[in-house]
């Protein structure tokens, strides 16, 4: 499958992801606030009418998405230069899109006077790259991420309507907002297939591979994404002349676990009972093993496994096929701390409202070990 082609799939599903963590808070403050309010009802409306739409665009829209000749990086958006092809006419005609557009038009309104409603400007820039209006989101996106300077996937959305608006963007500004979120989260999916794509459009065949084998440890195996991952990957190795997965193989290092001892920790993770009504099934678990203070490791993962909340009790195995570069595996250590975390923004660093449980240090080679979800996550 072509790389692009694989991105723009990985994009659709990711931007779908994106909207339903994004309306899933107004949907909790509608049902909060007065029954007889027309604020709470409109927030409410909009929240159900863009997931609707998007799951439509998303549902119909795979034919022109694929398309090669444009980056269209979500649901909806597409070159601003080309008229809707006819497998997405009916989709982009339906009567609901005018009615989301006037809605969005209305929370444009409203924010002009809270300028520092961080939650209403998220809201704002994704609903207006829903709809395809990129010029309005990349303002948008430039308004809410000063308000949400953590938060990675704001940095990569924006890099997407900037290229849907103009490709050769790619190679800029988008880059360098690319970069930014890596820098924030290096586990960041998107940010990861986009880091490749980017690559990959200036032949930079080596750093795409590394960007998708590292897209690949922490994208799920069962994902529907996996095989297309795979395939972009052993197309750019090819490009690049490099061997088929070799640098899938465990790098060779002087430091060693304990003799006997497999480079891997294994055990289980449960979520406090305290905690399940402060949880949603799709919130995101990160499991992961860093290496222990007194080991003189790297402090970034060694390893890190991605799930779902709803995948909680969760029995895991941590090794080196899930580290997220050859220079830091856990086949380098001796000692790690065994990490579990629920997030809701779906960043891998610590975000506030983050949960999380850490086992005291073990030696690599450790199995049977049970960790519990019952803190909040340290910044």
């Amino acid at each position: 499958m072509n790389p692009l082609t694989f991105f723009l799939l990985l994009a659709v599903a990711l931007c779908l992801a994106a909207i339903a963590g994004l309306t899933r808070p107004l949907w909790r403050t509608a049902a909060i606030e007065p029954a007889d309010g027309a604020a709470p009802r409109r927030r409410l409306g909009l929240a159900a009418a863009l997931a609707v739409f998007a799951i439509v665009i998303a549902g119909g829209g795979y034919g022109w998405l694929g398309a090669p000749d444009l980056l269209a990086l979500g649901p909806g958006t597409r070159s601003a230069a080309a008229p809707p092809p006819n497998g997405a006419s009916a989709a982009a005609s339906d009567p609901a899109r005018a009615q989301i557009a006037a809605m969005v038009d209305q929370l444009a309104e409203r924010l002009k006077s809270r300028p520092d409603d961080a939650e209403g400007w998220q809201m704002l820039s994704r609903s207006y790259a829903a709809l395809g209006r990129h010029a309005e989101a990349a303002e948008a996106f430039r308004k809410a991420i000063p308000l949400n300077p953590r938060d990675a996937s704001l940095l990569v959305d924006l890099a997407a309507s900037l290229v849907a608006m103009d490709r050769g963007a790619m190679q800029g500004e988008s880059a360098g907002l690319v970069e930014r979120a890596l820098a924030i989260d290096p586990a960041h999916p998107k940010a990861l297939a986009f880091a490749g794509l980017i690559a990959f459009d200036r032949k930079d065949y080596p750093t795409a591979v590394k960007h998708w084998e590292a897209l690949a440890r922490v994208e799920p195996a069962d994902s529907p994404f996996s095989q297309q991952i795979r395939a972009s990957v052993a197309q750019a190795r090819q490009l690049a002349g490099m061997p088929p997965g070799a640098e899938a193989a465990p790098a060779a290092t002087s430091a060693s676990p304990p003799a006997g001892a497999p480079a891997r920790v294994s055990g289980t993770v449960r979520l406090a009972p305290s905690l399940k009504d402060r949880v949603a099934p799709d919130d995101t678990l990160f499991v992961f093993a860093r290496a222990a203070d007194d080991g003189g490791g790297p402090r970034m993962p060694l390893a890190i496994l991605r799930r779902q909340a709803k995948d909680l009790p969760l029995q895991f195995t941590l090794d080196d096929s899930l580290s997220m570069s050859p220079a830091a595996r856990l086949s380098g250590a001796t000692r790690v701390i065994v990490g579990a975390r629920l997030s809701r923004s779906g960043n891998a660093m610590p975000q506030p409202g983050d949960l999380q449980g850490l086992s005291a240090a073990v030696a690599v080679g450790t199995t049977g070990l049970q960790i519990e979800i019952g803190e909040p996550a340290a910044k």
